[in-house]
């Protein structure tokens, strides 16, 4: 039987994966989209990927402004990986619907409170890749806080130790 996209995305789903909010500044706004196709790639230098969908709005804005954050989520976080994976989401209402609250960096990329980890990050390349693009950026700051993270397992958020 020939491969479909829907068996495809069942076998991915068998990989857990850490929940990240990826951030960009958008004209003194902050914008956000939730992301878990994100890995480190190399030490030497210190780089990162990130996988984004062309239809998105975040996949311009990426290309444009070059600077982005990557906050790994708290357990507690779900509400947030919700909100910026919803398509008609806008910064305006991620605090009061989510409990999203932004810094700044000295470069001015939002950093979300109590994220798990942040990673600050600057474009160094980006490579087609299907309906995505893999975006590899150079980490340039880290903040790493206490705390366990949000999971995504076969279509749902989990907890470490959490029964399937």
């Amino acid at each position: 039987m020939p491969l479909t996209p829907s068996d495809f995305r069942k076998a991915m789903g068998c990989f857990a994966t850490g929940v990240t909010i990826i951030t960009l500044d958008l004209d003194g706004g902050v914008h956000g989209m939730t992301a878990n196709a994100f890995a480190s790639v190399s030490l030497d230098p210190m780089l990162v990927l990130v996988c984004v969908d062309h239809s998105t709005r975040t996949h311009a804005h990426m290309h444009a402004k070059k600077r982005f954050g990557v906050n790994v989520l708290a357990e507690e976080q779900r509400a947030i990986s919700e909100y910026y994976a919803r398509p008609e989401r806008t910064h305006e209402d991620a605090e009061a619907e989510a409990g999203a609250r932004f810094d700044r960096t000295r470069h001015g990329t939002p950093v979300l409170h109590d994220s798990l980890a942040y990673l600050e990050c600057r474009l160094h390349s980006a490579e087609l890749a299907g309906d995505h693009t893999v975006f590899i950026a150079e980490v340039e700051d880290v903040v790493i806080r206490d705390g366990d993270p949000l999971l995504f397992f076969r279509g749902k958020y989990r907890k470490v130790g959490e029964e399937g």
